[in-house]
């Protein structure tokens, strides 16, 4: 993932920060717990697209 991007994207719905989960190729938003996929190296911020994080995920969060 481009540094750069990362550094300009924000979650669509929270306009919070997003964490690249390199390990599931995604991008995290931690506050509404959704992970946003990646497909063909271009990010997929639709929240219809996104998915809920687990339990696990929300516990093993970045501090």
């Amino acid at each position: 993932m481009d540094k750069k991007l990362l550094a300009i994207l924000a979650c669509p719905i929270c306009k919070g920060k997003i964490h690249f989960n390199q390990e599931s190729q995604e991008l995290v938003c931690y506050a509404d717990a959704l992970a946003f996929p990646i497909r063909d190296e271009i990010p997929v911020m639709l929240e219809n697209d996104a998915r809920p994080l687990t339990a696990e995920e929300k516990e093993n969060r970045p501090r």
